[in-house]
């Protein structure tokens, strides 16, 4: 983070107040790409006349969703940090995913990154899986772990260095296995083929590994990465998002993404020729989301690395000189909207 050349976003009002004017969308707007049809929205996910909006006539094949955790980490005496309770957290969370499903094909695969406080009852992961029984339309398919380099933790504790991830499954859509670029190198697992023993090499369709349910083979995303967005600490690598969208659909299919953050999804589907609807309550970063693609399709680039998103504001933020704009704890998404008329939704923002 030291290295970054703007402090964290969604929890730092000095560099929200800068930020602001240089976005483009306003709540309730949506920008369209003329090329290929993606679209981004300043909206919310949790309503379903935003939704409806966005989606007009069009049925998703995939959702790879990464809503807000509800998770502290790290160092939680930094200012504007706040949770809510589980029991609000959950209904919030119902009120998103009953528009997911609604907007999915009759077969589709859905996707949702979540997480888990070790310290807090692990909430809200369990909470969220129970709710997820609600849905009699989807079924579970897998529980996947991704592996982070770096996690959190201390002496007394196991280091944190996983990512959840739930996979479930409207109808009973293709999927197609994407071989890791692990090579393989343990023979055994001896079966009959034929009425000819064969081990597992002999008989294999690929010198690679084929991905199980814990990921190993994806780089967390950190500064000096060229997909790093400065200011977006949740950002999920293009590679896992790239792997769900090879496995899971199909060149045209739409893929949706109703927490964009900082555009990975449209990326991916941009790179892989999907067409992409994503949206983000917080102005700020549907306007990252707009600007990374065009920044992808002007330069070829998948992010910053360490440079500033904004270059025009770099002046009035004085990252080099006022360390005091650099928050001090790290946290993932925290804030929400659970009403259902909220009256000031250009306020509420994700990490």
């Amino acid at each position: 983070m030291g290295k970054e050349r703007i402090p964290r976003i969604d929890n730092n009002e000095k560099v929200r107040k800068l930020l602001l004017p240089h976005c483009r969308l306003k709540y309730g707007e949506i920008w369209e790409d003329s090329v290929r049809g993606h679209k981004i929205g300043c909206l919310d996910a949790t309503d379903e006349n935003d939704t409806t909006r966005l989606m007009g006539n069009n049925k998703a094949t995939l959702a790879i969703q990464d809503p807000p955790y509800n998770v502290i980490v790290g160092n939680s005496n930094t200012n504007n940090l706040s949770k809510i309770s589980v029991e609000n957290y959950i209904k919030w969370s119902k009120q998103w995913v009953q528009n997911i499903v609604r907007i999915l094909k009759s077969d589709a695969h859905f996707y949702i990154w979540l997480g888990a406080d070790q310290n807090q009852g692990f909430q809200p992961l369990p909470d969220f899986m129970i709710m997820m029984r609600e849905f009699n339309d989807l079924k579970t398919r897998s529980f996947i772990t991704m592996r982070n380099q770096r996690g959190y933790g201390t002496q007394k504790n196991w280091m944190a260095v996983r990512q959840e991830l739930l996979y479930y499954i409207k109808g009973n859509p293709d999927f197609e296995t994407q071989y890791t670029e692990i090579p393989k190198i343990l023979r055994g697992y001896y079966k009959n083929v034929n009425g000819e023993v064969k081990e597992n090499l002999e008989r294999s369709k690929s010198n690679t590994i084929r991905p199980g349910n814990v990921w190993v083979d994806v780089q967390q995303v950190f500064y000096r990465m060229e997909e790093n967005v400065p200011g977006c600490y949740a950002q999920k690598p293009l590679k896992a998002i790239e792997k769900i969208i090879l496995s899971c659909s199909k060149k045209g299919d739409l893929v949706v993404d109703f927490f964009a953050h900082s555009g990975t999804t449209l990326l991916a589907a941009e790179k892989l020729r999907r067409k992409c609807f994503t949206i983000d309550i917080d102005p700020i970063f549907a306007e990252i989301t707009i600007r990374r693609f065009e920044h992808l399709r002007g330069t070829g680039k998948t992010g910053w690395q360490f440079r500033n998103p904004f270059p025009e504001v770099k002046v009035k933020l004085g990252i080099e000189n006022d360390e005091k704009i650099r928050p001090k704890g790290v946290l993932q998404k925290t804030l929400f909207d659970i009403s259902d008329n909220a009256k000031n939704k250009e306020a509420i923002c994700k990490s």
